[in-house]
């Protein structure tokens, strides 16, 4: 499945109502972490199709206040979402394949 680009409307929807586990990516365009840690989500991505791959700037003033309401504060910041629920909240880079031991995929 393909990266999709959130907001903050679109995460609350996407976390709440999916039945597919959700891990969201909140990055910046400036973050030379979160550069290399998008050729990882897409690897993910490629490895599990069922797992939606959700990103958020945190560059958009929007996003900001959803970033802070969930502690955010270092990026880039992953959310692992299950059944609506945060399961696992991880900080940092890490390749696919450490991603996808932490998160139990």
């Amino acid at each position: 499945m393909a990266i999709i680009h959130l907001d903050s409307r679109s995460f609350a929807k996407l976390t709440a109502q999916s039945e597919k586990a959700v891990l969201v990516d909140f990055w910046a365009s400036w973050c030379g972490p979160c550069q290399k840690l998008t050729e990882e989500l897409e690897k993910l991505a490629a490895a599990y199709p069922d797992l939606v791959i959700g990103k958020i700037s945190v560059e958009d003033r929007e996003n900001v206040q959803l970033a802070t309401s969930l502690g955010i504060d270092a990026i880039p910041a992953l959310f692992f979402y299950r059944n609506g629920k945060l399961e696992k909240r991880l900080v940092g880079y890490m390749t696919s394949e450490q991603l996808a031991a932490q998160l139990g995929l």
